[in-house]
């Protein structure tokens, strides 16, 4: 799953990274919120969750980095 994420956020431009970031930061806190009210039954979507925040926001900075080594 997370190799398919990875070539999936490869192939993002950074404002497409900082959307499907937002996109999973509400779904985080929703799942935090079924977690709160006993109604989530696969408590590893939450880790998943910010694992893929975490790829998201270290591919938007590698793609900083490379647009400002490039000016």
């Amino acid at each position: 799953m997370a190799a398919e994420f990875n070539k999936q956020i490869s192939e993002m431009s950074d404002s497409e990274l900082a959307l499907k970031a937002n996109e999973l930061r509400k779904q985080l806190f929703d799942a935090r919120l079924q977690k709160a009210t006993a109604r989530l039954e696969k408590t590893h979507v939450i880790g998943d969750l910010k694992r893929n925040i975490a790829r998201c926001e270290t591919r938007r900075s590698a793609l900083k980095r490379q647009t400002a080594g490039k000016s």
